[in-house]
Parts: structure tokens; C-alpha cells; sequence
């Protein structure tokens, strides 16, 4: 199996090119500078290095040809993101996609995956019929920059897949894992670095949230056996942030919430929290953005990918059990707390 990859040096692009590999296909992944440390970590995983950008190269189609599957990886995702950010965003998240699906089609590849996000859906609501529709379609009340892009990203993939592409799209849930890059990182490393207040919000918000190794292995089952014009979603077992901080709290760390605040008065801080953040040369991970986040729920089920695909998913308590353990790991090997609070970029 030939595989033509984008975001492949990401926080999910890491542990998929590391599933593909692991099945012996051969990679080609796009990077904009082969020199640069993630894409010498490519090379060194065994991926051919192809130069090239979603957002500009005309030579994709070219570059794709002679591929089994070209797996749609790439994306920006931040929250509390300033303007420059947000129209990267849009760059990369919808144009990108564009512009790499419509090369797939002119390459007249055999099969496409776009790896999209439940977020794509909206929120799924209290209605547990809704959980494992794939098929739903966002109400367009966006909460975040990230979502709109991501909603209208899929919805320029329906369009590709309508003009005859074979496109497979995937929806994973919320991503966790050692060294996320996401607020669930940042908020478990605050955590077991001992800096976690007593206070948090959004208690009762339910989110199926999807372990990174085993959303890599789906996307790989999606690459190999889903049927061509398929949807998936790719989640985890659903526990409400109240229950995810319970887990968290078996293990030594800071202090678990014991005073859930008013989503409004949260939002109110984090006004003068993303400025700082950002001047500390971090994500606003404390941010307006996370706090309207949790009014959503994302109670999506892959009940679909365990029966189509054969694809599993460990429980709530190993999942956190086993990224308590790496994340702990990761800790232990840096200096200074903006390090390791930091999300680490892959080096070579």
C-alpha cells in the first residue's frame, strides 16, 4: 500500500504515520521544508519527503499519482486565537482541503480520506438517537473560529466526494495523549505539575473523547477497508468533564475542582488571560474560547467503525491511566515550567 500523507508531523500525524509504517506501506509525506527537524523525523520513520503546501502548490495532483490512498491529515487548530491565526486557520483548514481533495480526484486516486472532526457535526445534544448519526448536519451557530473552518472544510469534502472523488471521511472526537497540544494537555499537565486551582466549568458538558493511538489505528482501518463514500465517527467512551477530572484524580497532582464556576464569570476572566498567554509564548489555552467550548455536547458513538471496520477503543479509566503515565515521563525529562507546561514540537 502507497500512501500520499499531509499532517504528518502533528500531534495526531505522529502516531498515524508511526500505525501506517507499522503495517510496512510506504509513506510519501508532504512537508514545506525537508531540512526542517519534523520533517527529518519523517524521513527518519522511512517516509519519502515530497516538498510542497495544502495551501498553494500546483503540483499536488502530479506529486499524488501512483498513490492507493491519499490520507487528508493536515490542520490548524488553536483556541483563543488572535486574527492572524484565525485566518490561518481558514487558510489551511478550508482551503487546504480544497485544494488537496480536488488534487486527489485530478490524480485519479483509487481512494481519499479527509480526517475531519465531530466538530464538523456540532453539537450532538441530549438525544442519544443523534450519538451515531453520521450524517448530521451543523445548525451553523459556531462557538469557536476552529469549528467554523473544520465545518466548512467538510462540507468542501461532501462537495468533492459529489463530484466523483472516493473519498471516506472520518470524525474523530476530542484527541488526547501524552504531550496534546490541545486544553486537555494543558490542563493535565497543569494538573500533574501541582498548579491545578481547585476550580473549573462546564461540569456537566459530555464529550467522547478519542485516545491518539487508537484514533491513529482507525484512520489506518479507514485507509485499508472502509468502503469508498463512507463516513465514521472515531470517539472514545463518553464522560463529562466532571467524571474526565475524577479520572485524573487517582493519580499524585494538583488539586481537583471542588467549585465549578458560572460559565459567564469564567468567560470574563479569560478576557485578560489570552493576552497573557500569549506574551508567555503560549496557546490561550485559558481562554473565551475553551469556556464556550463546553457549551456544547460532543456525545458522538463510533458504534459504526467497531462494526465496519473491526475498530476498538480502550475504557475511560486505562485510556487516562496510560497518558497519566507518559505525559508523567515526558515531565520528568524537562527543565523550567514553561517547558513543561509547553506542547512539544516533533524533532528529528
Amino acid at each position: 500500500m502507497k500512501v500520499f500523507l499531509t499532517g504528518g508531523t502533528g500531534f495526531i500525524g505522529q502516531n498515524l504515520v508511526r500505525a501506517l509504517r507499522r503495517r510496512g506501506w510506504s509513506v510519501d509525506a508532504l512537508v514545506r521544508d525537508p531540512e526542517a527537524a519534523p520533517a527529518r523525523w519523517l524521513g527518519a520513520q522511512g517516509c519519502r519527503l515530497v516538498r510542497g503546501d495544502v495551501t498553494g502548490a500546483d503540483d499536488l495532483a502530479e506529486a499524488m499519482r501512483g498513490a492507493d490512498v491519499v490520507i487528508h491529515n493536515a490542520g490548524v487548530y488553536e483556541l483563543g486565537a488572535g486574527r492572524r491565526e484565525r485566518e490561518r486557520m481558514q487558510t489551511v483548514n478550508v482551503q487546504g482541503t480544497d485544494k488537496v481533495l480536488g488534487a486527489a480526484l485530478a490524480a485519479g486516486v483509487p481512494r481519499a480520506v479527509h480526517v475531519s472532526t465531530v466538530w464538523a457535526l456540532g453539537n450532538s445534544g441530549p438525544d442519544a438517537e443523534r450519538a451515531a448519526d453520521e450524517s448530521k448536519r451543523h445548525d451553523g451557530r459556531y462557538l469557536t473560529a476552529y469549528e467554523r473552518s473544520k465545518a466548512e472544510a467538510h462540507q468542501i469534502a461532501l462537495r468533492w466526494r459529489a463530484r466523483g472523488l472516493p473519498l471516506v471521511i472520518a470524525m474523530p472526537n476530542g484527541v488526547v495523549g501524552a504531550n496534546d497540544h490541545s486544553i486537555f494537555g494543558y490542563f493535565l499537565r497543569l494538573y500533574l505539575m501541582g498548579l491545578m486551582p481547585p476550580l473549573a466549568w462546564g461540569r456537566e458538558m459530555v464529550c467522547a473523547l478519542v485516545d491518539v493511538d487508537a484514533l491513529a489505528e482507525g484512520l489506518a482501518l479507514a485507509a485499508e477497508k472502509a468502503p469508498v463514500g463512507e463516513d465514521y465517527l472515531l470517539c472514545g467512551p463518553p464522560q463529562s468533564m466532571g467524571a474526565m477530572f475524577g479520572h485524573w484524580a487517582r493519580h499524585p497532582g494538583g488539586m481537583r475542582p471542588r467549585l465549578w464556576l458560572p460559565r459567564a464569570l469564567m468567560r470574563a476572566q479569560f478576557v485578560f488571560m489570552e493576552p497573557l498567554l500569549h506574551a508567555l509564548g503560549l496557546p490561550a489555552f485559558l481562554s473565551r474560547d475553551a469556556v464556550d467550548c463546553t457549551r456544547a455536547n460532543l456525545n458522538y458513538s463510533s458504534a459504526k467503525a467497531r462494526r465496519e471496520l473491526g475498530w476498538q477503543h480502550p475504557g475511560a479509566a486505562e485510556m487516562w491511566d496510560r497518558i497519566v503515565g507518559q505525559q508523567r515521563a515526558l515531565l520528568a525529562a524537562r527543565r523550567g515550567w514553561r517547558q513543561r507546561l509547553r506542547h512539544q514540537a516533533v524533532t528529528a
